[in-house]
């Protein structure tokens, strides 16, 4: 997948906080760390460092909803997370983003952390960051 495609379907998916731009999608896999998975309807995007991954970002096309992409997309960030030989994995969501925070529980991530009123929006109170992170067996 291209950078302007990430950034189209990243766009489509989220409005706060900004979208991605094509240039920083470029940016982040011009790093050997950095991975995407998945196609036009859904992607992630990662970074493996030591044992460590990291899920920069996760994305499902609004027409796509619902049908099991983002549990299939974050399923083969996990698998392309070990094969590089990542043991563990992590990220940060939205306190807020109940549809994120449900995928990510089923997933069987935990909370280890919490930034508070980390994500600033427009017109609304601050929302807090939810440090996340699974084992990757």
């Amino acid at each position: 997948m291209t950078p302007e495609t990430l950034a189209r379907l990243h766009a489509a998916a989220f409005t706060h906080p900004r979208p991605w731009s094509a240039q920083e999608f470029a940016s982040l896999l011009d790093s050997p760390h950095v991975f995407a998975v998945g196609d036009t309807r859904a992607f992630a995007l990662g970074r493996v460092i030591a044992d460590e991954a990291e899920l920069l970002t996760i994305a499902t096309d609004p027409a796509h909803r619902l049908q099991g992409l983002g549990r299939a997309t974050l399923t083969a960030f996990h698998d392309a997370a070990r094969a590089r030989g990542a043991t563990s994995a992590h990220l940060e969501v939205a306190a807020d983003n109940t549809a994120a925070n449900a995928l990510y529980a089923a997933a069987g991530y935990a909370r280890t952390g919490l930034r508070p009123g980390y994500y600033n929006r427009p017109g609304a109170r601050p929302v807090d960051a939810l440090l996340l992170t699974r084992a990757l067996p």
